[in-house]
């Protein structure tokens, strides 16, 4: 198809996904109103299970068509994938046999693929060869992939070590719905006015939004919490959003407040209400929360772990980012916290709202449809 034909056409774009989201499904509404982009998306059904509860309903309006994980790794996805006719196709990573089959289908021989992944670059010897060899047991897979998205820098590094070239790899693949978290600072400092002289203004309280699993450190999220509460007075409450088979940890301990897994329509609430948003992770490739609460207007504690406090959280600058596993620095990350007056919390939030604009989702679907452009062009 020559230049003239394609500028006057759309392109056909399928993403084949895994489980849905909230901040997925705003990536795509984002991307499927773009004029030059006619988007379909091939997904698994929202998995409700010890872990996560969000609705199918969070797709409606998109052309989304669902499937079970079975019929995803027996090849369902590929075939409604090549039933759509794409000029490009995105898939998500490597780690499932029905995305590495979606390349290999007959029908998609004339597609463009782009692949996803949040993985980050292994930080031990041991881990580092596991992905140097995965770079050959799926080689076949990734010769067909033209272009890479990467959640963030350390994704970046390891897509090069499987292989990729810089010209192949594009920063971004998740991204947050703007519109509905960037009020949420001003709806704070409304309130602040609002309370006068005669009480604190900022809101003097932590939150935590996550699954409540292993990976997400609650063990040591709770020895610090109790640390810090036993160091300071009139300690800022703790409210827990999630669920998992680690919510008892949270059970029967002072000043935590466990309010169960959040839809997220009801999440801009509990980030207006809150003073610093904490990610404690073990293991986070990303966290896409955090650039939610950044958006929100709040300072930030988390790990070194968490993938994206490369790009949104700078130390002492929008909040706290700490050694990983260490209840006691995140104790003191709490206490430091605590100690702020509500003009230094407002700056911080500031400087988090600043880095978090970058990752709107019309942040994404603009880099994307530009990508898929020079894909078909």
């Amino acid at each position: 198809m020559g230049v003239a034909e394609r500028n006057q056409s759309r392109i056909r774009v399928v993403i084949c996904w895994d489980m849905l989201s909230g901040y997925i499904a705003s990536c795509w509404r984002a991307l499927a109103a773009r004029p030059e982009i006619e988007l379909s998306v091939i997904a698994v059904h929202a998995i409700k299970g010890a872990n996560i509860a969000f609705n199918n309903e969070i797709t409606a309006g998109l052309d989304v068509t669902l499937v079970t994980r079975d019929e995803l790794n027996a090849g369902k996805t590929a075939e409604l994938a090549a039933a759509k006719r794409p000029d490009v196709v995105v898939v998500c990573g490597w780690g499932l046999p029905g995305m590495r089959m979606v390349p290999e289908h007959p029908d998609l021989a004339h597609a463009k693929f782009m692949m996803t992944m949040d993985t980050p670059i292994a930080q031990a010897w041991r881990p580092m060869m596991r992905q140097r060899m995965g770079r050959f047991a799926r080689r076949a897979y990734f010769a067909k992939i033209d272009r890479v998205a990467v959640a963030g820098e350390r994704a970046w590094q390891l897509a090069r070590v499987l292989g990729f070239q810089e010209d192949q790899i594009v920063r971004g693949c998740y991204a947050i719905d703007w519109p509905r978290f960037e009020p949420i600072a001003a709806e704070r400092r409304s309130a602040m006015a609002r309370g006068g002289a005669t009480q604190t203004a900022w809101p003097r309280r932590f939150l935590f939004m996550a699954r409540y699993v292993p990976d997400k450190a609650i063990d040591v999220l709770v020895e610090a919490y109790r640390a810090y509460r036993d160091q300071v007075r009139d300690p800022w409450p703790l409210v827990c959003c999630g669920q998992g088979e680690e919510g008892a940890l949270l059970r029967g301990v002072e000043g935590i407040e466990d309010a169960g897994f959040v839809q997220p329509a009801d999440q801009p609430a509990r980030l207006r209400d809150s003073g610093c948003f904490l990610m404690p992770s073990r293991y986070e490739p990303w966290g896409v929360a955090l650039a939610e609460a950044a958006a929100a207007g709040l300072p930030l504690i988390a790990t070194e772990a968490v993938g994206a406090s490369v790009e949104l959280l700078h130390d002492r600058f929008n909040g706290r980012k700490i050694a990983t596993d260490d209840w006691r620095a995140l104790a003191e990350a709490l206490i430091w916290m605590h100690e702020r007056s509500d003009a230094e919390l407002v700056a911080m939030g500031e400087h988090s709202r600043g880095l978090g604009a970058a990752f709107a989702a019309e942040v994404l679907a603009a880099r994307w449809a530009g990508v898929f452009g020079e894909l078909v062009g």
